[in-house]
């Protein structure tokens, strides 16, 4: 019967599809990753000591004042990947204005620096919530509080921050940023280096 063999090609064509598309294509996909680029297929991951302490593509919540921070993070708690996504606040929500006047005052005294003197970066969150980069601006506003912390040269501090600063994508896409998680990696080992005893 006609409509017998249309569902038989049918369920082939289903049974093909499947095959290529739910196996296949996923299977070669992760193969290429693995071979061309295994460190981001698998998530980027940084070791200290043989032992992971974050990755290069998702930011963490940094308190101790010796170390770098990064930006806000409006993701669950905090950098949260499985609440990725911004506050999905208006800019003239009360809320995230009394938010960003907060973080201003906040972030002026942690640094000692004028609240006018803040990067836009220390204010708001990325759209992600997860970025694990901040602006050069904001690094070098950090520098001195983190020589300060530490007992080590701010000279050697601002350098550290320097040789972190990323240019733009192709030379031309986005800004210029500095991977936080990198850059306090690289300052413990200096400290350590010059026998300042890293925190942490």
């Amino acid at each position: 019967m006609l409509w017998l063999r249309q569902a038989a090609a049918g369920l082939r064509v289903l049974a093909a599809l499947t095959v290529v598309l739910g196996l296949g294509y996923p299977l070669a996909v992760l193969g290429a990753g693995q071979l061309l680029m295994p460190g981001q297929a698998n998530g980027s991951m940084v070791e200290r000591d043989g032992e992971p302490v974050g990755s290069r593509l998702i930011g963490q919540p940094v308190e101790d004042p010796s170390y770098f921070h990064g930006r806000p993070s409006a993701a669950g708690e905090g950098y949260d990947p499985l609440s990725s996504g911004a506050s999905n606040l208006a800019p003239t929500s009360p809320e995230l204005l009394a938010a960003v006047e907060e973080r201003r005052a906040a972030a002026a005294e942690l640094n000692g620096v004028p609240p006018e003197a803040v990067p836009p970066d220390a204010l708001t969150a990325s759209g992600s919530g997860l970025d694990p980069h901040i602006s050069p601006a904001y690094a070098r506003l950090q520098a001195d509080r983190v020589a300060r912390e530490r007992g080590m040269d701010p000279a050697a501090v601002a350098a550290l921050v320097e040789e972190h600063v990323q240019g733009r994508g192709l030379g031309f896409l986005g800004e210029p940023a500095v991977n936080v998680l990198e850059l306090n990696l690289a300052l413990d080992e200096a400290a350590e280096a010059a026998g300042a005893g890293g925190a942490g």
